[in-house]
């Protein structure tokens, strides 16, 4: 794809971090989680072309205010379990794209999206010394721009991304309709986890290492509200309730062990768990870190047919959430050898060589209320990655679908993508706005 680098700078918070908040401890979560960089990428079909340069202009503005509320992120990793906050702010690159946005979402394909993102940054491993976020700027011909983050897992999870980019949003909203006097935003609450999920005399664990796969490819695939509102009406008599996630989740894992020649008892299932709401008493949905774990399961039959695997996951997210939020938040004096056992066990869990199948979920997640003063978002995605066998699923602009990216080695993914079973609720790749 045509596209020039415009730009690359250093975007420093606005106001320094006190010298009493220099060094952040990250908690046992984070410590354990991989330095990869989570992709993300937000579209925006602005047709105004005149006045591209002054929305760059005010992006970093707002981009410094809000770092200096976020000020770890500015920082580096000083060692294994702290961040030094040094202000040394974050990578900030400005592109030129030779295309009109709507080329991109009539056919979003890998190779069109890749250079929308920093440097090939998604799902790489950021070096010990590098920057925590790198955001990337592109402008289209058409005046439309896409805004694309890579952010480390280290510092923090889903929750984490789209509350930092919702407040750099709303600052460059006051900044975009030049709005004077004080503009007050929810706390982010910094500390909170490693408050809660303290790493004190716990050992250090290595990082998780989920496994890469061989000529990985990733695929999208969109399921329509009305194909959703089908798979929930089909189990809706053997389960009370399942959710949109619960049904799309049991459908790829399904015709993923089938098309793959598995079968449950050795393909286990794992799905990322935010804790927030779950814990004794809830948390706030502004606590910044990881505060997910992972709720694991190994299925004991073979086959199963999708009403009872859709219990089966229901029901295992229900004993994770009877067992883990209040264990982590509680007191008790075998607390840490709990934890640690639980450190142990999901780092066994997920080196060894097995064909485990991991899922996440941003449903829910405020991903399309990011306005920059220009609209709300007219797409949301994310990119593929190296580990294999990753499902990441994200909301539909209009919030009832789901799209899945669907991250497999090449010959796994030549059998699934034609799956019949799998494509009677599925398109594969749509253009946006034909997608929900």
């Amino acid at each position: 794809m045509e596209m020039v680098l415009v730009s690359r700078e250093t975007i420093k918070p606005s106001s320094p971090t006190p010298s009493h908040l220099r060094i952040y401890p990250l908690s046992f979560i984070d410590n354990i989680f991989y330095r990869k960089y989570v992709p993300a990428l937000v579209f925006y079909n602005t047709k105004d072309c005149s006045n591209q340069n002054s929305k760059i202009s005010q992006l970093r503005e707002s981009l410094s205010q809000v770092l200096s509320k976020y000020y770890p992120f500015a920082g580096k990793l000083k060692d294994k379990t702290s961040i030094e906050c040094n202000d040394q702010g974050v990578s900030f690159l400005v592109t030129k794209v030779q295309k009109n946005i709507s080329e991109i979402l009539q056919n979003p394909t890998e190779e069109l999206l890749n250079p929308l993102f920093p440097e090939e940054l998604p799902w790489k491993d950021m070096d010990w010394s590098g920057t925590l976020i790198v955001i990337q700027i592109n402008c289209f011909a058409c005046g439309g721009i896409a805004i694309s983050i890579c952010m480390t897992h280290k510092v923090g999870d889903g929750t984490t991304l789209f509350n930092f980019m919702n407040d750099w949003a709303i600052i460059n909203q006051k900044i975009e309709q030049e709005e004077e006097g004080l503009l007050v935003l929810p706390v982010p609450l910094l500390g909170e986890g490693a408050s809660i999920f303290s790493q004190r005399d716990l050992p250090i664990f290595p990082e998780l290492k989920l496994v890469k796969g061989n000529k990985m490819v990733y695929k999208r695939f969109v399921f329509q509200a009305s194909m959703i509102k089908s798979l929930k009406t089909m189990v809706t008599n053997s389960t009370n309730s399942p959710t949109r996630v619960q049904v799309v989740t049991a459908l790829i894992y399904k015709r993923a062990v089938s098309t793959m020649g598995l079968n449950f008892k050795i393909a286990p299932f794992s799905t990322v768990v935010d804790l927030r709401r779950r814990m004794v008493p809830p948390l706030s949905e502004r606590c910044v870190g990881n505060i997910i774990w992972f709720s694991s399961m190994q299925i004991n039959k073979k086959e199963m047919e999708l009403p009872e695997l859709v219990c089966e996951i229901k029901q295992g997210l229900s004993e994770f959430c009877d067992v883990y939020p209040k264990q982590f938040a509680g007191k008790e004096k075998d607390n840490l050898s709990f934890i640690s056992g639980c450190l142990k066990h999901v780092n066994d869990f997920y080196t060894d060589d097995q064909t485990m199948f991991t899922f996440s979920s941003w449903c829910g997640f405020p991903i399309y209320e990011v306005d920059f003063g220009w609209g709300k978002p007219t797409w949301v995605t994310t990119f593929g990655s190296s580990l294999r066998n990753l499902i990441f699923m994200v909301d539909t602009r209009d919030g009832n679908g789901i799209e899945a990216y669907v991250n497999m080695e090449e010959s796994d993914m030549a059998r699934f993508e034609n799956d019949a079973e799998l494509l009677k609720y599925a398109s594969l790749n749509p253009s946006v706005g034909h997608d929900s």
